[in-house]
Order: structure tokens, then sequence, then C-alpha cells
């Protein structure tokens, strides 16, 4: 390192990028429980992310107090959730992986036309009540909604990590998860759990929306966040809780950085796409991720 390297300034691009990359792994946690359990590649995510905040800020802003629009806004998640593994998922089980993608990718068209049709186009401002303004801890500046959206994540790991570890139907999850024939040679009842992770994709939506539609303002162009969470997938793995976290906090720490140190160099706005060109490198020297499970297929 050069004798003028400004080793606050680097710890607090390196703390900013980390918060910002809980932000991916939450949109990411939302398609590794689609993934794990029905090997789907729920492209809806985003759309469902969209959903959740749009429903929310249209019933603060018509006068629902704060926690029933929050509560009202999860049961519409939950009952989206259940609809979709009943009309998409169940008629497509066992057909072709490109089949549920292009199934998935039409769904993510008809709940923003749905979005779009029940509450307008118009961009919202969402206000959770947390300002964004920074604190010095130890000569770094922190941003105080980062900060609460790092807190918001570590609980919702927290609490899926409890529900599928003690509950009986996430042992059910985890059963599906290793081997769904032999889940179906004990007797577990596939739709059922299905219908469950679903249901708890759209409780990650919900979180994941409001955080992002807090930051960035309730618009359409929100659903395209689950772009940013692609090279978190590939980097943690598909299938990997962990992985997402992981592969989450490794793209924000390392686009940020990129564009500091880099950036100059290239003339700039690397931010935009270095994550991707980390996720091609990891796809050719390690295709499963770091936490993905590596397919083996006899032919």
């Amino acid at each position: 390192m050069s004798e003028g390297f400004d080793y606050l300034f680097f710890l607090e691009v390196l703390t900013g990028g980390l918060l910002s990359g809980v932000m991916y792994s939450l949109v990411a946690i939302g398609f590794v429980l689609i993934y794990k359990t029905s090997g789907v590649l729920n492209f809806a995510q985003g759309a469902m992310l969209l959903f959740a905040a749009l429903t929310f800020v249209s019933l603060v802003e018509r006068g629902v107090p704060f926690w029933l629009a929050l509560v009202v806004t999860f049961a519409i998640m939950v009952l989206i959730g259940l609809m979709v593994e009943r009309t998409v998922l169940r008629p497509l089980v066992n057909k072709p992986p490109i089949t549920l993608f292009m199934a998935t990718l039409g769904l993510s068209y008809v709940i923003e036309g749905s979005a779009q049709l029940l509450w307008g186009t118009q961009v919202h401002a969402l206000d959770l009540g947390i300002e964004d303004i920074p604190f010095e801890f130890h000569g770094i500046f922190i941003s105080q909604f980062d900060l609460f959206a790092a807190g918001s994540a570590a609980l919702m790991v927290l609490l899926l990590t409890l529900f599928f570890r003690y509950t009986r139907v996430g042992l059910s999850f985890r059963a599906v998860a290793d081997d769904q024939f032999a889940a179906l040679a004990v007797g577990l009842r596939l739709p059922r759990i299905w219908a469950t992770v679903w249901a708890a994709a759209g409780l990650v939506a919900l979180v994941a929306g409001l955080l992002w539609g807090a930051r960035s303002g309730v618009q359409f162009s929100l659903s395209l966040v689950v772009l940013k969470a692609l090279p978190v997938l590939v980097l943690g793995g598909f299938d990997s809780i962990a992985g997402a976290i992981i592969g989450g906090l490794i793209i924000g720490a390392s686009e940020k950085l990129a564009e500091v140190y880099i950036g100059d160099y290239v003339g700039g706005g690397i931010e935009g796409w270095f994550a991707y060109v980390l996720a091609l490198v990891f796809l050719l020297i390690r295709p499963s991720g770091l936490f993905g499970q590596k397919l083996v297929e006899r032919v």
C-alpha cells in the first residue's frame, strides 16, 4: 500500500458496501427459498417485491395506520404466494426447467400489471421513519438507514433459520430440499410445503420491498432490483441461504471498492456492471457458487 493510503476512508467505503450488500441478500433469499425446494428460478420475485411495496405505501397514503397496512400487505403477499403455487407451480410439476422459468417470467408481468391496475403508475415516497443521516463510529461514517436494513435482514435470517430448523414444516422443508423423492417416500406432502415456502418468499418480498422502496422510492423500476440478486446467487449458490448472505456482502463490498479505487481508470460507472464481471468469473471457476451443491448427473 502507498504511504498516503487512507485506511479510515477504505473502511468507510467497505462498511458502506457491506451494508448495501445486505439489501441484495434480502432479494436473493427469496430466490433461494423457492429454488431450494422446487428447483424453480423464480424470476417473479422482483415483481412480488414491487407489489408488496406499492400495496403498503398505497394503503398508508389512503389513511390506513402503519401497522395495519403492514399486516394487510403481509396477508396479501402470503395469499399471492399460495395462489402462485396453486395455479402456476403445481400444474407444471416435472416440466423442463426452462418451462418453469418462462412461467415465472410471465408471472412477473402479470403481477406488475395487477399492481398497475390496482394502484396506478405514479412514483411514491416511502417513509419508514428511519432518517438516512450518517453517524460517526471511530472515525467511520455509517448510514443509519443501511444499519437499520442490515439489522432487519439479520432478524429475517434468524427467524427463517429458527423456523426451518425447529418447526415441523421447517424440517419437512429441509427434507424436501435434500431429496424430493425420499421426502415423498416417507409421506411428506410436497404441495403443502411448496405453498409454505412461497408464502415465506412473499414475506421476504415484503421486507425487501419496504427497504428498497424507502431507499429509492416506490416505482415500477423497483422490480429490476431482481437483476442485482443474480450475481449474488451466482457467487453464493442458488440453494444456500448462507450463500445468499455471503454473496450479497461480497458483491456489495466489491462493487463499492471497485468504483472508488478502479473507477477512475476505466472512466467511472464501474459499480453498475462490476458485479456481473465478478459473477462471470465465478461461473468459469466455480459454477455451483461458494455454498451451492455440486450436481453430478449420470449419463
